[in-house]
């Protein structure tokens, strides 16, 4: 007999016996304190200025230079300096926050200061390195782009630089994927990298052509295991782009930011609707798989400082157009010069974003735990979380729980006392040190005890499932309930109790 599979009369008998030690256990939690990795996000700067809506957010935004982090080439590869970036996350982690952040290459208008590896105090300067830019044949276009200024493009047609882009995400990804100070990474192409370049011709010099875009796109999705990252909805565009042409490009896991959220005319119910149209366009579903983010629009001022007005902006409020699109994110930088961004509000929108937890059900035995979680925000967590007991981790993750979706999380190679409640948190290699994710429960141990435990065997009493061993996420040289050390532990599993 499989040792793995239980069935008929055997499942019936080992369910009675094994689990009949089974116990539910009372669990209260309020969340008091912003999820991780979601909601209103500030830049840098204005994150550090106002000090009373720093608990009111867990994520800020910035544009970063290529520029600004190589020194040059050598011996075919690149050569960085990530001092200034460094410095960058380092600030951004002192106050408790992620980053998100963009590399760019054109910016309209746009002075580069205090970056000696850059183009420094010319308006509307590309961040390409200077070592590509000092290369023979090397050449730039320019041209003053009405409302925003001066711009420059880089040369899309010089070898140099296409190598230099995939090589530079492949660096990047290599040391800074895993790193818990950055939330999300958003690329693209044209002016601040959101696929526009409007008031100048379209050519393949001042802007990268879709064979490139192909290449470049693939190379990318292949380089983020543990971040996710995200392109403009303007991507939509197929002037531009060929993503949406493309069944393969549309299979890649990117996801989507809206630059101009909530503007007067943003759906097609309000006006032109070009914004939900790309959503629908190249996103629709894609917020179940990858994140949905962007910033609120800079068209009118009032857009900023009014989008978290509770009676709505354009007839619309932020509620109901982040429920709309299942955002996880939105930057409302200028919202602080507005009345509506107070502490208290700032962190009403912030907590509405995204996912947020609620355990419904906790069941221990003597080696092991069963916990049920069900979504109750708008969109899944997009990064690995784990349901941890005792310090033992479940092996399956939360990331990809839709809303209103619940599951139970097994932990095992455990011990629990007879009279033992043990803590539950949740956990993730994502997030800052010491960080937990919060949930919400109330659980009063009188509840039926729900189905995922396993026994000192390693079966579990679920119809049709199996539990196995040699789970790296669990702790190694567990001493099991009859005093032997073993370096396999049973593994935790995810059990939807939903449809997926």
């Amino acid at each position: 007999m499989n040792k793995w599979f239980i069935s008929g009369i055997a499942l019936a008998t080992l369910t009675a016996a094994t689990f009949a030690k089974d116990r539910s256990v009372a669990l209260n939690k309020s969340i008091e304190s912003l999820e991780p990795m979601k909601g209103i996000v500030l830049w840098p700067d204005q994150a550090e200025e106002q000090k009373d809506l720093q608990g009111s957010i867990s994520l800020e935004f910035s544009y970063c230079l290529p520029c600004a982090v190589v020194k040059g080439k050598s011996d075919d590869k690149i050569e960085y300096d990530w001092s200034s970036f460094e410095k960058l996350l380092d600030g951004i982690k002192s106050r408790g926050h992620q980053a998100i952040v963009r590399f760019r290459i054109e910016y309209p208008g746009e002075s580069i200061s205090n970056a000696p590896n850059c183009t420094e105090k010319v308006v509307g300067a590309t961040a390409v390195p200077k070592y590509i830019k000092e290369m023979d044949g090397y050449n730039e276009s320019k041209n003053d782009v009405d409302g925003d200024g001066v711009t420059y493009y880089a040369n899309w047609n010089f070898d140099e630089l296409k190598w230099f882009y995939k090589q530079f995400y492949t660096d990047f990804a290599a040391k800074y994927d895993t790193d818990p100070r950055i939330a999300f990474v958003q690329v693209g192409f044209g002016h601040w990298a959101e696929y526009h370049i409007f008031g100048t011709d379209l050519t393949d010099s001042n802007f990268a052509n879709k064979d490139y875009q192909k290449e470049f796109l693939k190379h990318v999705d292949k380089q983020f295991k543990e971040t996710p990252w995200n392109i403009s909805i303007d991507a939509a565009d197929d002037e531009y782009t060929p993503i949406v042409a493309s069944k393969d490009l549309m299979k890649l896991h990117f996801g989507l930011f809206d630059d101009s959220f909530m503007h007067e005319e943003h759906d097609i119910s309000q006006g032109d609707g070009d914004n939900e149209k790309n959503w629908q366009a190249i996103g629709k579903d894609r917020w179940k798989t990858a994140p949905a983010g962007g910033e609120i629009s800079y068209y009118e001022d009032k857009d900023q400082h009014e989008f978290l007005n509770p009676a709505g902006l354009y007839g619309v409020t932020w509620e109901k157009a982040a429920e709309k699109y299942h955002m996880t994110y939105v930057i409302g930088n200028d919202a602080p010069e507005g009345k509506y961004a107070t502490k208290d509000r700032v962190y009403e929108a912030s907590s509405y974003a995204g996912y947020k937890f609620e355990v419904t059900g906790y069941t221990v035995n003597k080696v092991s735990a069963a916990v049920r979680v069900k979504n109750i925000g708008i969109a899944p967590l997009y990064h690995n979380a784990y349901v941890t007991v005792k310090g033992v981790r479940s092996e399956k993750s939360l990331k990809g729980l839709l809303p209103d979706e619940e599951a139970t999380f097994t932990i095992s190679g455990i011990e629990i006392g007879d009279k033992e409640s043990p803590e539950v948190s949740i956990t993730s290699d994502k997030l800052l040190n010491g960080a937990t994710i919060p949930y919400k429960a109330s659980l009063d141990g009188s509840e039926k005890p729900i189905e995922g435990t396993v026994d000192e065997k390693g079966n579990t009493a679920i119809k049709s499932a199996r539990i196995g061993y040699s789970n790296s996420q669990n702790r190694a040289n567990m001493t099991d309930i009859k005093g032997r050390t073993d370096t396999h532990k049973a593994r935790g599993a995810y059990f939807p109790t939903s449809k997926q």
